[in-house]
Order: C-alpha cells, then structure tokens, then sequence
C-alpha cells in the first residue's frame, strides 16, 4: 500500500507529492471552524454510556487506540467502530486521560498495557501525538509486541504552530524538540508504519507524510474531523487488512 491506498476508498496517493496542497484562506477558515465544532462535539460525548470494554471482544488482530494531546479515546471512536465492526478487538488505556504526559513516559504506559494483558501482534491506531507515541514505542526492545501502526494527522516533522504554544506539553512538538528529532531520525520501524493525513492539516500545516512509511491522503481538510470521515475509515480498515 506505500504511496497510496486500495482501490475505491476514496484516498488520494500521497507518497513523493511533497507537502500540502495550498488552500485559500477562507476554506482554511472554514475548516478550522468544523474543526473545532467536531472536537467540542466528541468531548461532550465522551460522557456518554460507551465504555471501553465494549470493544474488547472480537477474534481479529488486537488493536490499541492512542489518541491526541486532550484527546481522550473517545475522540477514536469512529474508528474503533469500524474495526470493531471488522472482527478486531479494540484496546484503550484510560491511563492516557488526557494525554498531557511525555511522549516517552505514555509509550512505556502502552508498552505495560500490552505486558499486563500478553497483546502481541498488535496494531496501534493513533491520532497525532497518539503517532509519536506509537513509533517511539516500536522503537524500545518491548515494542515487538507491535506489529505496525496506523498514524492520523501525526506531526512527525512537528508543527510551525508548536513554538508559539503558551504550555509545555504543546511545545514538545517543535521540530527541533529532542524526543521529536530523535524520532525523525530512526528510519527503521517507519516501513511498519502508515501515515494517513488529509489535503490541509490546520494544526500541522507542513502534513504527516513519513519517509518510508505507507502516506496515504485522503480529501479532507482539518485536524479533529478526519477521524469521522468515511475515507480515513477506508484507509484504517485496508491498513489493518494487510
């Protein structure tokens, strides 16, 4: 699947494309606005009746979400559907909250998860920092318990936006961050990896396409509401497939 996706999902190929269309301003506008409407919307509902060990069930490959910075699993739930709904169980780490922790502290929570419940085989499917999260842990010698990871709007090369975040946690997404230039520079799980992103990422205006990986761009714009489109669904469920 590198440098693209199966037939009839609807993704664009993306490897070699270089970054980002260029979208005029009033489309960002708009974007960012549904952005924020779909990312309110899934933190309201995240009070709701689901719980976590309704997806647990299922003879498929093991699956473990890892959502954003804020994010709580629940912002995932498109997606956990959909692989629910293919056979796979689905595993979420309530430990996460709200994912404020650093990269290399929340991926040894996910690799002890995986010790504690003996997951191997395991697909990681990610949104953002939920990526940088995924690859570091397929890094540490625990993570071959991880077989591959599918990566949503992740800024692997970081964010221009980051170096102007009032908080720390948001700042450890600058490039020139040391866990996050670390990570760029280990080539080496990125061929297990596939980076889905869309036509313009209002957060990580330079895209998520990763050296090595599977890039696969499906026509939507934003950050948060990617999630819930049916294409990125597609390109979760043809990953997981493989």
């Amino acid at each position: 699947m590198t440098g693209g996706t199966t037939p009839g999902t609807g993704a664009v190929p993306a490897a070699g494309e270089g970054p980002p269309d260029r979208v005029p301003l009033l489309r960002r506008a708009w974007w960012a606005a549904l952005d924020w409407w779909y990312a309110a919307r899934w933190q309201l509902r995240s009070a709701g009746p689901t719980t976590a060990e309704d997806y647990r069930t299922g003879d498929g490959q093991p699956v473990v979400v890892v959502p954003g910075v804020y994010e709580t699993w629940h912002f995932m739930r498109p997606l956990m559907d959909a692989l629910h709904d293919a056979g796979h169980p689905v595993h979420v780490l309530p430990v996460l909250r709200h994912n404020l922790r650093p990269v290399p502290e929340s991926a040894r929570e996910v690799l002890a998860y995986l010790d504690e419940h003996d997951l191997r085989g395991v697909l990681v499917v990610a949104h953002s920092k939920g990526g940088l999260i995924g690859k570091y842990a397929m890094t540490l010698p625990e993570g071959e318990r991880i077989d591959r990871m599918v990566a949503v709007s992740t800024p692997f090369a970081g964010s221009v936006y980051a170096r102007l975040a009032p908080v720390p946690h948001l700042r450890a997404f600058r490039a020139a961050d040391p866990v996050l230039a670390a990570l760029g520079r280990d080539l080496a799980v990125n061929a297990r990896i596939t980076s889905v992103y869309g036509v313009f990422d209002t957060l990580i205006p330079g895209g998520s396409e990763l050296d090595g990986a599977a890039n696969v761009r499906v026509p939507v714009g934003g950050h948060f509401r990617i999630l819930g489109a049916r294409q990125t669904r597609d390109a979760v469920l043809a990953a997981a497939a493989d």
